[in-house]
C-alpha cells in the first residue's frame, strides 16, 4: 500500500512526464537560426567534414595522398602503406576513438552529436538552405500550409534539387577514397563507373536526402543507438546544457513583477527562444531529455535574451547535476571512470605509434623445414632448408637481395640472384644454408637472414632463425 509521500511523488512525476513533449514525426521542426558563440563553434566543427570532399584530391609524390585500395588490400596514407598484416593497428584506432567518445560523453555529454555528427552537420546545412530559399521559421510554416502555386512549386523544386545534388556529391566523395579521384570522376562523367560505385552513390544520395531532408531529428530520436547509450555514460559530474531552475523559477512575462500569488518571479521570462532554436524541438527547462544533443544553441538564445533584459547570463549554461544541487565538483583526476578511459586511450596511442614506427617497407618470416631438420651432403656439410616469406609493402615492384649470417663458414644457396617481389604481396622463396660439419661446435646455432632492397638500401628487414646439425 502506497504512502501519502509516495502518492505525491508519483503525481509530481506524472505531471512532469506529461509536460515533456516529444515529436514523434507528426510535425516538422523549423528551428530558428540565432547567432552566438556555440553557433560559431558548430560552423567551425562542421568544416571538418569538408575533408570528406577535399581529402581524395590531395596528391603526394604524384599519387593520391590517402586511398583505401580494397581490391588490392592496401591502405595508402601518404608514404605509409598498411596491409592486412597490420590490421591490428586499425583495431587500436577504433578502440581509441570509441573510448574517446565515451570519455568526452562522460565529461560533457553528447558533444559528438551536437558538433561533429554527420547527421547533425548535414541537417544544419539543409536547414540553412531552407532559410535561404524559404525564409525564417514562421514563413516556412506558412509556406508548408499554403496551397500549391507556381511560386511554391518553384521554391520546392529548387530546394529539393539542391538536396539531391548534395546527396550525390556526398556519395561520390565517399567513393573517391577507394580509388583514384580523377579516374573515378572521368568514369562517372562518361557513365563508365563500375556498378558497385553507382550503387554506393545511389545509397548515399537516398539516405542523405531522406535523413537530412525529412527525418532530421527523428534519426536522433529513433534510429541512432548512441541516443540510447548516453544514459549509461552520464554521471552527476557530467556537464550538460542545463536550465538553472533555482534562478529561473517561477517564470513569467517580463512586465509582471510577481505571479498571481504575489511571489517574485525568476529570471526566466518564458520567451521560449530556447525552444525555438532547438534542432530537436525540446524544452530544456523540462530537464535532461533524450532529444538533447548538447549543441548548446539554447545557451546562445538565452544569453541573448538575458542581455536584452539586463540580467546576468547563464540562466541556461553548461553545468552538472552536482553543481545545480550545490555539491562540490570533483576534479578530473578523482573521477575513476574518466581516468580508466584515458589510460586505455594512452595505451592505444602507444600501440599505434609503435606500429607506425616499426612499419617498414618489407616484412620477413622464415619457416624452417622440419622433415628432415637437416641433410648430410656428400662433401660432409650440413644443409638446412628454409622458406622465406617476404612481403613487399610498397606500391611498386621491388628487387631484393637475400643474405645470411651467424657462422663464418656459412654458405647460402638459392639466393645468388636478386628476387623480384610484386607489390603488396607475400612472395615465398626457398633457400638452403650449408655449414661444414667439422666447423659446427653445437647442434643448434642462431642464424640471421637479411632482405634488402637493391634500389633503396634503407628498405631492409632481418629475421632470426635456427640452424640444426647432428648432436655434438
Amino acid at each position: 500500500m502506497s504512502t501519502p509521500d509516495q502518492d505525491h511523488h508519483d503525481t509530481h512525476f506524472d505531471e512532469l512526464y506529461h509536460e515533456v513533449h516529444i515529436n514523434t514525426g507528426g510535425e516538422t521542426i523549423h528551428a530558428k537560426r540565432a547567432p552566438g558563440k556555440f553557433r560559431t563553434i558548430k560552423w567551425y566543427t562542421a568544416t571538418i567534414w569538408l575533408i570528406l570532399f577535399l581529402g581524395p584530391y590531395l596528391r603526394w609524390n604524384g599519387k593520391q595522398a590517402i586511398m583505401f585500395d580494397i581490391p588490392g588490400r592496401q591502405f595508402h596514407i601518404f608514404d605509409i602503406t598498411i596491409l592486412p598484416q597490420d590490421v591490428w593497428m586499425l583495431a587500436l584506432v577504433l578502440l581509441f576513438f570509441a573510448l574517446l567518445l565515451a570519455a568526452v560523453t562522460s565529461l560533457a555529454g553528447r558533444v559528438w552529436c551536437g558538433f561533429f555528427c554527420f547527421q547533425t552537420v548535414w541537417t544544419d546545412v539543409f536547414t540553412w538552405l531552407d532559410e535561404k530559399l524559404e525564409g525564417p521559421p514562421l514563413k516556412r510554416r506558412k509556406l508548408d500550409k499554403a496551397p500549391w502555386t507556381f511560386e511554391k512549386i518553384r521554391i520546392k523544386v529548387i530546394k529539393h534539387s539542391i538536396w539531391i545534388l548534395i546527396g550525390v556529391l556526398t556519395g561520390i566523395s565517399f567513393t573517391l577514397w577507394f580509388g583514384d579521384a580523377p579516374t573515378l570522376w572521368k568514369e562517372y562523367l562518361t557513365l563508365q563507373a563500375p556498378l558497385f560505385a553507382w550503387v554506393t552513390v545511389g545509397t548515399f544520395t537516398f539516405f542523405t536526402y531522406l535523413f537530412a531532408g525529412f527525418m532530421r531529428e527523428q534519426v536522433c530520436f529513433w534510429l541512432c543507438p548512441y541516443a540510447r547509450l548516453q544514459g549509461m555514460m552520464y554521471d552527476c559530474e557530467t556537464i550538460l546544457p542545463t536550465y538553472d531552475f533555482h534562478r529561473g523559477e517561477p517564470r513569467g512575462k517580463l512586465k509582471k513583477k510577481a505571479d498571481a500569488s504575489g511571489n517574485k518571479l525568476g529570471d526566466c521570462i518564458d520567451c521560449r527562444q530556447c525552444v525555438a532554436v532547438c534542432p530537436t524541438g525540446i524544452d530544456i527547462r523540462d530537464g535532461q531529455q533524450e532529444g538533447c544533443i548538447t549543441c548548446a544553441l539554447c545557451i546562445d538564445a538565452c544569453d541573448a535574451i538575458m542581455d536584452k533584459v539586463k540580467r546576468p547570463r547563464g540562466l541556461i549554461r553548461y553545468a552538472s547535476l552536482d553543481e545545480m544541487e550545490g555539491k562540490p565538483q570533483l576534479p578530473l583526476l578523482r573521477r575513476p571512470r574518466v581516468l580508466v578511459y584515458f589510460i586505455i586511450m594512452l595505451l592505444s596511442i602507444g600501440g599505434i605509434v609503435y606500429g607506425l614506427s616499426t612499419l617498414g617497407a618489407l616484412e620477413l618470416k622464415v619457416l624452417h623445414e622440419r622433415q628432415p631438420l637437416f641433410v648430410m651432403q656428400s662433401d660432409g656439410s650440413i644443409q638446412n632448408k628454409y622458406v622465406l616469406k617476404i612481403l613487399n609493402k610498397t606500391d611498386a615492384v621491388m628487387q631484393v637481395e637475400v643474405t645470411a649470417s651467424g657462422h663464418p663458414d656459412l654458405k647460402l644457396v638459392g639466393a645468388e640472384k636478386p628476387f623480384s617481389l610484386p607489390n603488396g604481396r607475400v612472395s615465398p622463396e626457398t633457400v638452403y644454408v650449408r655449414i661444414p660439419n667439422a666447423k659446427l661446435t653445437q647442434d643448434t646455432i642462431p642464424i640471421y637472414f637479411r632482405v634488402q632492397d637493391i634500389a633503396n638500401p634503407e628498405h631492409a628487414v632481418e629475421y632470426k632463425s635456427m640452424f640444426f646439425g647432428p648432436k655434438k
